[in-house]
């Protein structure tokens, strides 16, 4: 049985750290390394998980049980149902080869090919950079195959897949800025700084998206910024003669462009998009999604923090907080697409994929960030409220009967599944399990994403887990995975997710390379393309990819404490931001919810987001009345 190879390699490879730490350091199996978590797989009982061989009958935990002959509402543009007669495989099939294959080909990684993998990533990012520089600059993104610049598509402007990302501000250098510094680069960083002071301004005829504009542009000119000024940066004094803020001018400068998003709205819930010079357009819609409207707070938030001005902050705290007293009294969950002048979800649909997923990321990481209990209190009742209504699959990830893990569509209401597809984006969550503590139901939703890269050597954009079959069939180089894959070795050091980097590394070397970069592959099966590299591709996939191969980069060495945007910028986790200058944003608003006691488990009190011996603390915070 495949999927008995699967865990019984990662079993082994659990057993041998295991051994090897008790050799060493005379450590055993629950060494937490500054986690509040177990280092092992904890995979155990497998005799429950080999019923296949056994001749044993699926559970009624199976969701694949479960979804077999259950009535749910199929909404248009979705997969049909599927009949009775279609397969009832985990998705672990997808993996092939028996247990000593598993040993062999997962229980180490040399060092040489470590350094060859580091090296190949690094080759890819400047493949990908030197290309965009020399062809497309300073228009926003590059197109591979024609080798030439793209820029906002002016003649047709409801063409949103491009306009809402490009806004004629050389979009790849600025998002690209701080990967410069991860792969080592200072002097091309330091060219790269000048060329966006010198050249980019956002007074532009540009109607761009919020969210995009947001943490593409505005988290990258912070990020950057930050470690241009930061004397204790690991990279060393990184900023040169002359630099006068000017990037946290730019960014000031384009947040002020946000702003009027968040006027004329009855709920404080902001427009989608902005005219960078005109405000919302007249014809804008009263529509936005729940991950667009509520993922602007840690840029924001630091924004404030840094030039002492309240305003940014409190516009997006109080849109997070207008969403979340939007959720349903019934399972806790929220839609994807909501009114902005009524708070009338227009979409029901809750997942954890696209319009939902930096959602939950930024209420986490916004606790860390500014020390606000409320947003960890927001953080826990909704991951409660996933695994108690979007979570299928046995009650345990590493044992018992019924199939492994999954979470679903379901609608926000009832709780009822609403399609049988999940998106490449909900990727992105087994790396939230993993700064959230939750490190062994990472290990098997990350195995999902996997199987499915494994069978078709990218993720396709939606996937339907019970035909087994892509929906959607393009991916555009997305960095989800590769995010997860970074920070589940980081939390456990096991060379097995060494493995799964060099296998995204080397697919996308052979099925995305073209002649100026990496394009986007309209159809995972056959690999035609399309000409489009996406700026994410060089800010977040690259960068991840070289984390994962280099130890030694300053970021995994350094003191200081880092986390991710949901971007892939860095961003330190210093004091500076859980000190405000100004009084409480708001007092609590009439009806809030009083403050509720949190559970019994410890209050993230030893999360590293890079290093395992990097600390945050927990007691770190701001007092102050709290609303939730």
């Amino acid at each position: 049985m495949q999927w008995r190879s699967l865990v019984v390699g990662l079993v082994v490879l659990r057993l041998s750290v295991s051994c090897v730490l008790w050799l060493a350091f005379g450590l055993g199996p629950n060494v937490s390394c500054g986690f509040n978590f177990h280092l092992g797989f904890n995979l155990h009982k497998l005799d429950l998980l080999f019923r296949e061989e056994k001749g044993t009958e699926p559970s009624g935990n199976s969701w694949s049980q479960r979804i077999h002959g259950h009535k749910y509402e199929e909404p248009k543009n979705t997969c049909a149902k599927v009949g009775e007669e279609s397969p009832k495989r985990s998705y672990l099939s997808f993996f092939d080869g028996n247990k000593d294959e598993y040993v062999r080909r997962y229980s180490s990684f040399p060092d040489t090919l470590k350094t060859k993998m580091k090296d190949m990533a690094k080759e890819m990012f400047y493949f990908g950079y030197d290309n965009y520089m020399k062809y497309a600059f300073p228009e926003d993104e590059l197109n591979p195959i024609d080798c030439e610049g793209r820029g906002p598509d002016v003649l047709n402007p409801s063409n949103i897949n491009i306009n809402d990302v490009l806004g004629n501000y050389s979009l790849t250098l600025i998002d690209t800025l701080d990967t410069l510094l991860v792969v080592g680069n200072v002097t091309e960083f330091h060219r790269a700084v000048k060329l966006v002071i010198d050249t980019v301004s956002f007074d532009k005829d540009s109607t761009v998206q919020v969210f995009e504009a947001n943490i593409r542009i505005l988290g990258s000119l912070i990020s950057a910024h930050i470690l241009l000024t930061d004397p204790k940066h690991p990279f060393g004094k990184v900023g040169f003669e002359g630099y006068n803020n000017e990037l946290l001018h730019l960014a000031h400068d384009l947040a002020v462009r946000l702003l009027p998003a968040f006027e004329n709205t009855s709920t404080g819930i902001p427009y989608p998009r902005v005219n960078l010079k005109t405000g919302v357009p007249p014809d804008s819609i009263n529509e936005t999604c729940t991950a667009g409207a509520g993922s602007l707070l840690v840029e924001f938030g630091i924004l404030s923090r840094l030039i002492g001005d309240s305003t940014f902050e409190w516009v997006a705290r109080r849109a997070v907080r207008a969403l979340w007293n939007l959720r349903s009294n019934e399972t806790g969950l929220l839609g994807n697409v909501v009114n902005i002048q009524t708070g009338q979800w227009v979409g029901k649909q809750s997942g954890l994929g696209a319009g939902m997923d930096s959602f939950y990321e930024y209420l986490l990481k916004s606790y860390i960030l500014f020390g606000e209990k409320e947003d960890y209190r927001m953080f826990q009742a909704a991951y409660e409220s996933i695994q108690n209504h979007l979570r299928r699959g046995r009650e345990s990830c590493n044992e018992g009967e019924g199939d492994p893990p999954l979470y679903v569509n379901v609608n926000m209401f009832s709780g009822e599944i609403m399609n049988t597809w999940i998106d490449s984006l909900q990727a992105f969550f087994p790396g939230l399990q993993v700064l959230n503590g939750d490190v062994d139901n990472a290990i098997c939703l990350h195995a999902f994403y996997y199987a499915i890269w494994k069978r078709f050597g990218a993720l396709p954009e939606r996937y339907n887990w019970q035909l087994q079959a892509p929906d959607v069939l393009f991916y555009p180089l997305r960095p989800e995975l590769v995010e997860s894959t970074y920070l589940l070795y980081q939390a456990t050091k096991n060379p097995f997710y060494l493995h799964v980097g060099m296998d995204i590394l080397q697919s996308l070397e052979k099925n995305a390379k073209v002649r100026c970069g990496y394009a986007t592959l309209h159809h995972v099966v056959d690999k035609s393309k399309e000409d489009r590299m996406e700026s994410f591709f060089l800010s977040e996939t690259c960068k991840y990819l070289y984390l994962l191969f280099d130890e030694d980069n300053p970021l995994h060495k350094s003191d200081n404490k880092y986390i991710f945007t949901t971007e892939g910028h860095v961003v330190p986790i210093d004091k500076r931001f859980r000190e405000k200058q100004w009084n409480d944003l708001f007092p609590c608003e009439e009806g809030a919810l009083a403050e509720r006691e949190l559970n019994n488990r410890p209050i993230l009190s030893n999360i590293s987001y890079v290093r395992p011996s990097s600390v945050v603390t927990g007691s770190q915070k701001n007092g102050g009345t709290l609303c939730l």
